[in-house]
Formats: C-alpha cells, sequence, structure tokens
C-alpha cells in the first residue's frame, strides 16, 4: 500500500528555516518521482520542487530556487526539503505526492495532475 507522511511543520518566524521531511512506505524512492507541493489560503495548489527517481535529478520553481533544497535518502525512504530564509509568503499547507510514470526517469513534473498519490499535508506558518 502506498501512504506518504509529511512531517516537520511548524511555526517559525521570518527568517528562519525548517526541514519537512516525507516518509514513503509501499515502495521504493527509485520507482517514483516525488514532488513537493504547497497551497496557500485561497490559492491554488503549486509546485515548489521535485526529484527524479532515476538519479535524483532535483527540479525547482523559479520562485523558490536558492531557498528550497530537495533531497532524499533512500536508506531511510525519506525525501526532505530544506526550506531557509523563510518568509511569510511561504506560509501554506505542503504536501508531497508520488508520481510512478514519470518519464523519462530523470525528469521529474511540479505539474499536480501526474501525482496519483498524496500525503496528508503539513501546516507550514511563517510569522513573527
Amino acid at each position: 500500500q502506498v501512504q506518504l507522511v509529511e512531517s516537520g511543520g511548524g511555526l517559525v518566524q521570518p527568517g528562519g528555516s525548517l526541514r519537512l521531511s516525507c516518509a514513503a512506505s509501499g515502495f521504493g524512492l527509485d520507482t517514483s518521482a516525488i514532488g513537493w507541493f504547497r497551497q496557500a489560503p485561497g490559492k491554488e495548489r503549486e509546485g515548489i520542487a521535485c526529484i527524479s527517481r532515476r538519479d535524483g535529478t532535483t527540479y525547482y520553481r523559479d520562485s523558490v530556487e536558492g531557498r528550497f533544497t530537495i533531497s532524499r535518502d533512500n536508506s531511510e525512504n525519506t525525501v526532505y526539503v530544506q526550506i531557509d530564509s523563510l518568509k511569510p509568503e511561504d506560509t501554506a499547507v505542503y504536501y508531497c505526492a508520488a508520481d510512478f510514470t514519470a518519464f523519462p526517469q530523470a525528469w521529474c513534473t511540479m505539474t499536480p495532475g501526474p501525482y496519483d498519490y498524496w500525503g496528508q499535508g503539513t501546516q507550514v506558518t511563517v510569522s513573527s
């Protein structure tokens, strides 16, 4: 059974950092691209980063590149996103998702549509 569980969210002051985790079960990270998405109140869900299944190639949304770092630990079957220099506009529920059909295998998309499995989300609030 495919399952994704996010953790690591919380309340943080502007300029702070967080590391979000996405623990995967029921499949190996070499079989699926993993994407991180976020959804702020009243806004559409947007992709912020993804990591490919074959070789862990990473892709970022232009607006977050340099502050967000996606990585994975195959031994822990977990994907992380490190978020630095947090801004109030980063406040959102953050989700990870799995896409087993990404092709070529060194590629992934930050469009939500192809992702079949989603975690429950973790809230990130950036406020002083």
